[in-house]
């Protein structure tokens, strides 16, 4: 710690601080521009030039470490000169056109000519003129260049920050010029982090232009509902109307950042593909009838299906109060446990539930990142969770985290990564059985015998691997001090799931015996997963986590329910269709999800949930699985209810309502009561905070956590006490089998999550039309060329796309975004088989045409 004096108040400070950090911590403003906290020092804007005794010039306060005994003023004559004449030279260029600029009531040159700038300006010459009309460089970033101050934020935080490099500059001195490759974003994220740093309205929001003023907004802090980041961003609506969405540096995760999904994609809430009233199946069609027709009709046909099996199946997009709710409606008034949240795969709790329990780590992602060592495994975090891979770079270029990569697709990660391991599509738990085996080699060394069990039980095929990444990835992680595991959600696809998490669970053991102190967090992408496991949407466990099996922790619930809890442990949802298929599902109840779209083998989706009893569906938009219900039920969108979501770090968040639901729909929780009356129960409390108050009390790891509490960044679920498994190694799972051809996997693109985002009509002019993508060898072999129209064909089904390069993916990978309503993936899918097995051919104008006209058919009947 050193001492400092500035403007004549002394503290101490940390010996790498510097005097603008000083300054800050004594509540003493210094203006900049060029300035950005997340970012190295630029020092070129010179706003913050102070005085330093001893010193013969002005220092910038950004860039200057603090010495010990260091005397400094911040506000003296010379100074506000200074200051003044800096704001006169931006001045002397920049157009006076504040009435019309959309930066206009927080632009931050305004603010500083008003603090600091002059009255008068000595410049008296032409302005310089770049453009006379603004560049729309992408669909949502429209640049004026005369506006720009050239402090290089928006240069810097797409290069540093996002990774992009899609901005840089042209020319030099006063001619400096921003731009995009060829006056163009077309390789761009589109993610807006430039607009966001931008200090004046060079670089505008396309979206919101010209539609509102700062003062005419009514702001509301809210969570992004897209991946399991958990970024904070603040929504501005007018009159009750969408506008527009901002982050604010000092809260979240995020730090200010946001990627296009969170920043441009939640105008999906003013869809028109909203549902509108309540509808009931009659003479084989959808009809919309009023509430009270709905609850008649519904109480008739869940009198009929009395006795026999019900399900439930719940979005893990929903807030916690929601899923706790749907949880305790299908276990008090439907008597069941067959309960699950994901209409994507089947969940093996079994093994994931000790796993999270011994091994998740509830820590704020920067400093779980911190350590010394991150091993990213499976998925591709660029396009799953784009900030988490902001902050990732951050921590491999700023405090050298050695990041390592286990995966079968590449990301943008891998060029700051020390060790990329490329595995076989499906072949991850190889990959980290050959870590293990490692590990194990090298731990024999260690005094007793837990690495003899290791090895024993690891000693086998090693991993499916391209080369011999698992010695390199083996090495650094033995010389790592503190480890990180972040582990892809896209793991939880394939049928060797449950050997994966296995693997982990291997893996994290043996790190811990070797004095690693190894952290784990999921990177879900769905924006309430973890919180939906908490909230017990699962067959097999209670809120909490908690077994079903452990009958103390089901007394707790049956007395503070009023009700009784069924000792049978339920089905999954894959379980649940095949009831379906036998005739023996009487009421299958599905909250915000869409399995036809998202779950493997649309056939057998379709004819299973054609064959229940009853369908209840219960969402916003008229899904392919809403088209085949026996009642729909209008629910609100995100934004109009509130409610709380726990993101990949065990963070539970306050998601604002910013407003009304929509025609005739209702919030979730006001559904839920409705179904329930309808069953002769009373679900109490009912009342949102009331249930967060109820959450609080009786599920482990929330307890005592408030709404006040909460905050801005809000607070820490704490992780099950649970003794770390002793001495259970799992075998290593058999070598794949090399098939030679190409293997389809899926998963989210960049500007889209699910389906949901497609009803987005901003994302929907920036993402690219549906395609596939597959290495430059293999396209190469097959005789075909980037942009072609081609034919995916499974044993199963098929469909049509563009084909995309992508000269950093391995050969005999092919990946198809899982976001086009229009491709119906998981028509090539089957059940137990991931990834799929598929040929790739050019698309004959005949049969494209024939294609194209089936989809429109198609999409004009849902399912």
């Amino acid at each position: 710690m050193v001492r400092v004096t500035i403007d004549e108040r002394t503290l101490e400070v940390e010996a790498s601080s510097t005097v603008l950090q000083a300054a800050e911590r004594l509540g003493i403003a210094i203006p900049t521009f060029c300035y950005l906290k997340r970012l190295p020092a630029l020092a070129s804007c010179r706003m913050c030039l102070v005085e330093i005794e001893g010193q013969r010039r002005l220092q910038p306060s950004c860039a200057t470490a603090v010495t010990e005994g260091m005397v400094v003023r911040t506000n003296t004559q010379l100074i506000d000169e200074t200051r003044s004449s800096m704001l006169d030279m931006l001045l002397a260029n920049h157009p006076l056109d504040c009435p019309i600029c959309d930066k206009g009531g927080e632009c931050e040159l305004q603010d500083m000519v008003m603090a600091y700038g002059p009255r008068t300006s000595r410049f008296r010459d032409a302005k310089r003129v770049f453009h006379s009309e603004d560049i729309r460089l992408s669909p949502v970033i429209i640049m004026n260049v005369n506006r720009c101050i050239q402090c290089q934020r928006c240069v810097r935080m797409c290069e540093e920050v996002v990774g992009a490099v899609a901005l840089g500059t042209v020319e030099k001195g006063m001619d400096t010029a921003v731009t995009g490759f060829e006056g163009s974003l077309a390789s761009c994220d589109q993610c807006g982090n430039c607009v966001e740093v931008c200090p004046v309205g060079a670089l505008m929001s396309f979206p919101y232009r010209y539609k509102a003023r700062p003062w005419d907004l009514v702001e509301t802090d809210t969570i992004c509902p897209h991946c399991g980041t958990g970024c904070q961003l603040t929504v501005g609506t007018r009159k009750g109307e969408f506008m527009r969405v901002r982050s604010k540096v000092e809260h979240g995760v995020n730090r200010e950042t946001l990627c296009v999904r969170g920043r441009f994609g939640l105008d999906f809430v003013g869809s028109e593909d909203r549902i509108k009233r309540p509808m009931i199946r009659r003479d084989g069609g959808l009809v919309p009838v009023s509430w009270d027709e709905a609850g008649d009709y519904l109480r008739r046909r869940l009198s009929a299906v009395a006795g026999k099996a019900a399900g439930g199946l719940a979005s893990p997009r929903l807030p916690n109060e929601v899923l706790y709710q749907f949880q305790k409606l299908m276990r008090t008034a439907f008597r069941t446990n067959n309960i699950d949240c994901s209409s994507r795969w089947s969940t093996p709790f079994d093994v994931l539930g000790p796993l999270v329990a011994a091994f998740y780590t509830r820590a704020p992602l920067e400093e779980v990142i911190g350590n010394d060592c991150v091993l990213v495994v499976g998925g591709n975090v660029t396009d799953e969770n784009p900030v988490t891979e902001y902050l990732l770079r951050d921590g491999a270029r700023r405090r050298q985290t050695r990041l390592l990569m286990l995966s079968a697709r590449p990301s943008r990660l891998d060029a700051d990564a020390r060790a990329v391991v490329r595995v076989r599509p499906g072949g991850e738990a190889q990959g980290l059985a050959a870590v293990v085996t490692g590990l194990g080699a090298a731990g024999q060394a260690l005094p007793g015998d837990e690495f003899a069990n290791i090895v024993a039980t690891t000693d086998g095929p090693a991993a499916a691997t391209d080369s011999d990444g698992p010695d390199r990835l083996t090495a650094a992680l033995l010389q790592g001090r503190s480890i990180t595991v972040l582990v892809s959600a896209d793991l939880l696809r394939s049928p060797l799931a449950r050997a994966t998490m296995q693997q982990l669970s291997n893996l994290l053991q043996v790190l811990r015996v070797l004095g690693k102190g190894p952290a784990m967090q999921f990177l879900f992408d769905r924006a309430n997963q973890l919180g939906a496991w908490d909230m017990g949407v699962l067959p097999t466990a209670l809120p909490g986590l908690r077994a079903l099996a452990n009958d103390a922790a089901r007394t707790t619930l049956e007395r503070a329910w009023n009700a009784e809890i069924p000792s049978e442990p339920g089905v999954d949802f894959d379980a649940m269709l095949k009831l379906c298929e036998r005739k023996r599902m009487g009421a299958l109840y599905i909250a915000g999800s869409d399995p036809l779209m998202s779950y493997p083998d649309r056939r057998f989706v379709q004819r299973a949930l054609r064959a229940a009893d009853l369908l209840i569906v219960q969402d916003t938009f008229l899904t392919d699985t809403a088209g085949l219900a026996d009642v729909v039920l209008p629910a609100a969108s995100y934004g109009e209810e509130s409610g709380t979501f726990t993101n990949n770090e065990g963070r539970t968040q306050r998601v604002g309502k910013f407003r009304d639901p929509a025609l005739e729909a209702r919030d979730n929780l006001a559904i839920f009561d409705f179904v329930a009356a309808l069953r002769g129960q009373a679900l109490r409390p009912s009342i949102q905070a009331e249930i967060f108050g109820e959450i609080a009390q009786l599920v482990r790891g929330y307890q005592g956590l408030t709404q006040d509490g909460l905050g801005a960044d809000g607070a820490f679920t704490k992780a099950a006490a649970s003794a770390p498994p002793a001495g259970e190694f799992f075998a290593p799972p058999p070598a794949l089998i090399a098939t030679g051809g190409l293997m389809l996997v899926t998963g989210n693109c960049l500007f889209h999550n699910g389906y949901l985002s497609e009803h987005s009509e901003v994302l929907n002019t920036v993402a690219d039309d549906p395609y596939v993508e597959m290495s430059a060898e293999d396209v190469a072999r097959l005789g075909l060329s980037d942009g072609d129209q081609v034919v995916v064909r499974s044993t199963h089904g098929e469909m049509t796309a563009k084909l995309k390069v992508n000269k950093r993916f391995p050969k005999g990978l092919l990946f198809a975004p899982e976001n086009y309503r229009a491709l119906r993936l998981n028509s090539l899918l089957r059940r137990g088989e991931y990834p799929c097995p598929v040929q790739v051919e050019i698309a004959h104008p005949a049969f494209e045409i024939a294609t194209l006209a089936n989809d429109g058919a198609r999409l004009g009947n849902p399912g």
